[in-house]
C-alpha cells in the first residue's frame, strides 16, 4: 500500500543503517513489523496471572485418539 507520510530525513537515515535494509520502504516495514510484533507480545504478557489454563494435554490427545 502506498502512503504519504513526512519522517525526518536523518531518523530514516539512521532506520535504514540499523537494520541493514536495502532500501527505505523495507526499513520502515521491518520497523513497524518488529513495533507491532512488540506491542502483540507486551499485551500477552500482560494477561499473565489472569488465564488459568489446565494442563490437560494427555486426556485430550487419548480422546482425540478415541474419535478415530
Amino acid at each position: 500500500m502506498r502512503t504519504t507520510i513526512n519522517i525526518k530525513d536523518d531518523t530514516v537515515k539512521q532506520v535504514v543503517m540499523l537494520t541493514g535494509a536495502k532500501n527505505r520502504s523495507q526499513a520502515i516495514n521491518q520497523v513497524l513489523e518488529e513495533f507491532v510484533r512488540e506491542k502483540q507480545k507486551r499485551n500477552l504478557l500482560k494477561l499473565k496471572g489472569k488465564l488459568h489454563l489446565e494442563d490437560n494435554w494427555k486426556a485430550l490427545r487419548e480422546m482425540e485418539k478415541d474419535e478415530i
